[in-house]
């Protein structure tokens, strides 16, 4: 199968080899995956790749916390990991935690407490962002050629779908069906009975049945791909029942539904102490629940079989940091865009006027700027990017009711499924958008206070200038053309020169706004603001 190979445009230097460590913190497993990424052609080999059973899905059953135990667990398999990584020297770590993290009421702050105290910064990302950069790491290990293809990821706590041809997905789904979760649920016996079975499967059936149709609806495939541990034990077990051995790797290997089956009925005869001969010890316990899926799957799509893939979440976060970094530039070029695309696709569904919001994001954006150099504040791209898309969406709430409508932004920019953003970047945008009117963030606010302490900070600095671009933006028609901040005579006394769109333009309404709003901007940078109207350039 061909590896991951681009052009680059051709103004862009030749670099050296660069080191990347991309870990998936999941529900049953961590992975980590080292690999040398060369720029210049560009493409990625795997120099290391671990994997440690962590059990972190395995909650407190009475709060459904993450436990101390699973969590010591992973501090133990990340610090190991860490050490890996820097003895290949590598310079990047990308990481991201899924189902089990996403669940849990502790999750964020377990999040918190690995930076703390590994220095490590996992990024906590949705179900269909978890779906699309799997779709990313099967690209870079499977040609599609054009044709509609079926991705299949099993993981501990849910399992992801995407339908794709090798552009834009046009299917990324997320479904709470995992082999850690369903043995969980349903295994009470061993080896398990057909109570059991039939239950398990049952449940399965029904989970799937009605995302399955919707697959089935946006037309034929050419083929289906497996990707995950489950898939692959699947594969090793097949291969070593019909030829004797395991190849050394299991890439591009055929695995029909009547042989999935087959191996199915002989894994629910064995016990977990049988079953531990045949996989890995951590494998073997669940081993039943991930084939339940597979067949279920296979079947609802009437699938004959699936192709192996060894690649998927770790590698696709590979891929979407070369494609961030400019390094990919050809058939994945719209994933460059994918923020941008996901914050107007909320635009469009929610019927905000495009001219009027991008124009009033030009304003905010001048105000960060321009409070940057006045050294109010030192935040850079990435955050400026981020006040961008909430200037874009602050005004989405409307779709539901004018009155608190700052707050209905807020849970639709959170419930938007934004593709190419992580949890708490939604989490950030939303609470950026959330206090662009009435009160200023305070810490009794709880969806406030999710956010780390940093991201915190983001929202209290960057919250003043999107309330007040939008005061200038009272009556929603573009009167004012440009905003300038600038020190005044005193050193706390800054003047904002309103600058309208037409010379005869008095801009009453904006000045008596900006004075209304300007009142949190004043006490959050201990500033005075004079507001002031400049004439129009001819």
């Amino acid at each position: 199968m061909p590896s991951l190979v681009q052009e680059l445009s051709p103004d862009k230097p030749s670099l050296s080899k660069i080191i990347v460590s991309a870990i998936d913190i999941g529900t049953n497993s961590v992975h980590m995956v080292i690999v040398e990424v060369n720029p210049s052609i560009p493409s990625f080999r795997a120099l290391a790749s671990e994997k440690q059973m962590v059990r972190l899905g395995e909650y407190c059953k009475a709060t459904g916390w993450l436990t101390p135990e699973a969590m010591q667990r992973t501090l133990d398999a990340l610090k190991r990991f860490q050490q890996l990584s820097e003895s290949f020297g590598s310079t990047t770590v990308l990481a991201v935690a899924t189902s089990a993290v996403r669940e849990a009421p502790n999750g964020i702050d377990f999040l918190h407490q690995i930076n703390r105290t590994l220095g490590i910064q996992v990024d906590l990302i949705s179900g269909q962002e978890e779906a699309r950069r799997i779709y990313l790491g099967v690209l870079s290990a499977i040609s599609f050629e054009g044709q509609p293809h079926i991705v299949m990821d099993i993981g501990g706590g849910s399992t992801e779908f995407i339908l794709g041809d090798g552009g834009e997905a046009k299917f990324l789904r997320s479904v709470k069906v995992g082999s850690v979760r369903l043995t969980d649920q349903f295994v009470h016996s061993d080896p398990l009975n057909n109570e059991d079975y039939e239950a398990l499967k049952k449940h399965v059936n029904s989970t799937l049945e009605p995302m399955m149709e919707r697959l089935l609806a946006e037309g034929p495939f050419k083929r289906m791909i497996g990707t995950s541990g489950t898939v692959i034990s699947l594969a090793q077990l097949d291969s070593r029942r019909r030829n004797g051995n395991v190849p050394d790797t299991i890439n591009g290997y055929e695995l029909t539904q009547a042989n999935v089956r087959q191996l199915l009925k002989e894994l629910r005869s064995l016990n977990n102490q049988e079953r531990r001969k045949l996989v890995p010890e951590r494998r073997a316990d669940v081993l039943v629940s991930g084939a339940i899926i597979v067949q279920e799957a296979m079947s609802l799509l009437k699938a004959d079989s699936l192709i192996i893939c060894e690649r998927a979440l770790r590698e696709g976060l590979i891929v979407d940091w070369m494609i961030q970094n400019g390094y990919i530039e050809d058939r994945l070029r719209y994933q460059q865009s994918v923020r941008e695309r996901s914050v107007y696709r909320l635009v469009n569904k929610f019927g905000v006027e495009r001219e009027h919001t991008e124009h009033l994001a030009k304003l905010t954006l001048q105000l960060f700027d321009q409070t940057k150099e006045l050294g109010l504040h030192a935040w850079g791209n990435y955050e400026r990017q981020l006040l961008w898309a909430a200037a874009i969406l602050h005004n989405i709430g409307h779709s539901i009711a004018h009155s608190s409508h700052h707050k209905h932004s807020y849970y639709l920019i959170r419930h938007g499924e934004m593709l190419g953003y992580t949890e708490e970047e939604i989490e950030i945008l939303a609470n950026l958008a959330r206090y662009h009117r009435r009160s200023s963030p305070k810490r009794n606010h709880p969806d406030f206070m999710k956010l780390s302490k940093q991201h915190r900070q983001v929202v209290r600095d960057l919250s003043p200038l999107l309330r007040l671009a939008s005061a200038l933006d009272r009556r929603r028609n573009i009167v004012v053309k440009d905003v300038k901040l600038e020190r005044a005579e005193s050193s706390r006394a800054l003047n904002l020169w309103i600058i309208p769109m037409l010379p005869d333009e008095d801009c009453l309404m904006e000045l008596w706004s900006a004075e209304e709003k300007k009142t949190v901007f004043e006490e959050h940078f201990d500033q005075i603001i004079q507001v002031k109207l400049q004439a129009a350039m001819d």
